[in-house]
């Protein structure tokens, strides 16, 4: 997710308690009112904590354990143990609902559109349209009207955070010159490399057969270049990335925007040389040839335009189902099915969608660094595979790239979000003790 200097991008995911496909849980879920009104629970399910007018229940509880368990099978992650998780599980359901009432009594709206590109996107990655969305839900006991009031809820809440989390950031000048000053020494040491590659890819997970293919092909084309073939032609006919066409030219990069293995692989090698083997990545074998080595100018910036698409997981959606949304999209922007901007409109979760996705020309630190990371890598034109930051699932296209000179204010107001960044985290975690604090939380011994 971007830097919290942009509006809607430093979301945390919010978990709103919608689960589908059991949204009849929610039917629990009581109005606006001056005090608690608690209904009777359902057969085999009881009320754990009353926060505010909202209720916790164990149903909603245990079906969040479950994903917990289901993701981190997947994922590999190591979990507590079962009642430190179900304590987590409790404690994050109460910070929810904190939220949800805060953001209510806050005022703020949604509109309509964003709110249909989100119930959109649910059936969607139901395998459903929003007509039989609705009839899913109406077998499940959850009134459509409802359902899209407390999706309301969670973007309501989510935008409250952005706004009063990012009000309790103070940055000084001293701060801001401080880390002018380590950008300007740091630029002052790093160099720039132009390389050019021929790569070979692997899928995920390659069999041994195939990795024993794709070497077997890498040799050949080792000894085309031995035999003197220029690489920029062999890279033209062999090489399987999208700088094929340009000989394989990734372009001139400092060396902090290039991967490690690729730095380390070249840092001894002279212009013109090639490495002498193929490194292997997660993506494939490649060869990597020095164009050129300069020192990075200290009186300019890198900018990069980038657009992108937004996925938020929720309980209906989630992060390996945005991955794979996002990954259909992609193969249908690149068979030239859809457009990236047709896309970003329809179903992208954030501010850009009205733009196609359009971030607009952004520096170093103005968004967070799993999106930053990922947007470097790419040349102009390139797309990412759908790449997960903490605040959602992205599909990222880098437009454009420029070198301009320093703006001093500008340079400024980039700095002050880098480290409004850095603080964002401490600042979310004091707000939430304070919505809290002012909560009125019960908790419910489970019935005998």
């Amino acid at each position: 997710m971007m830097s919290s200097s942009r509006s809607l991008f430093r979301l945390l995911p919010l978990m709103a308690a919608l689960a589908f496909p059991h949204l009849g849980a929610m039917a629990q879920r009581v109005g606006t009112k001056p005090a608690p009104v608690i209904p009777a629970p359902r057969t085999a399910d009881y009320i754990v904590a009353v926060v505010n007018n909202e209720l916790v229940t164990q149903v909603e509880v245990e079906q969040r354990i479950a994903r917990a368990k289901e993701e981190a099978g997947r994922s590999g992650a190591k979990l507590p143990d079962d009642a430190a998780l179900r304590k987590e599980v409790v404690e994050q359901l109460i910070d929810e609902r904190v939220m949800i009432t805060n953001a209510r009594d806050s005022g703020a709206k949604v509109d309509d559109a964003e709110l249909d590109r989100a119930v959109d996107n649910i059936a969607s990655a139901n395998k459903m349209t929003v007509p039989q969305l609705r009839e899913r839900l109406k077998a499940d006991g959850m009134d459509y009207t409802r359902f899209r009031a407390n999706l309301r809820d969670q973007i309501l809440a989510e935008r409250s955070r952005e706004r009063e989390v990012n009000s309790r950031v103070k940055i000084t000048d001293a701060e801001v010159d401080a880390y002018l000053a380590e950008q300007r020494a740091a630029k002052a040491t790093r160099n720039e490399i132009n390389l050019a590659q021929i790569l070979l890819t692997l899928p995920e997970n390659p069999s041994e057969a195939q990795v024993a293919e794709v070497q077997a092909r890498m040799k050949t084309v080792q000894g085309r270049l031995q035999s003197g073939e220029p690489f920029e032609l062999v890279a033209k006919a062999v090489s399987e990335d999208n700088n094929k066409e340009r000989g394989g030219e990734i372009g001139s990069r400092p060396t902090d925007r290039l991967p490690d293995l690729f730095v380390a692989a070249v840092k001894d090698l002279p212009v013109g040389a090639v490495t002498p083997q193929p490194l292997r990545s997660p993506a494939g074998f490649h060869l990597l040839k020095v164009l050129s080595r300069a020192s990075a100018d200290v009186n300019t910036v890198t900018q990069t335009r980038a657009r992108h698409i937004l996925l938020r997981p929720s309980e209906q959606l989630s992060q390996d189902a945005a991955q794979r949304r996002l990954a259909d999209f992609r193969a249908q922007i690149l068979s030239g099915k859809r457009s990236f901007e047709d896309l970003a409109k329809a179903y992208s979760e954030d501010g850009s969608a009205s733009r196609g996705g359009d971030l607009g020309w952004a520096a170093a630190g103005t968004f967070v660094p799993e999106f930053e990371i990922t947007m470097n890598a790419l040349q102009p034109g390139g797309i990412s595979t759908p790449i997960v930051s903490r605040y959602g699932v992205h599909l990222i296209q880098v437009m454009e790239r420029r070198e301009i000179p320093i703006d001093p204010i500008k340079a400024r107001e980039q700095a002050r979000a880098a480290l409004r960044e850095k603080k964002f985290d401490a600042a979310y975690a004091e707000w939430i003790d304070d919505l809290r604090a002012k909560a009125f939380i019960e908790m419910r011994e489970p019935p005998l």
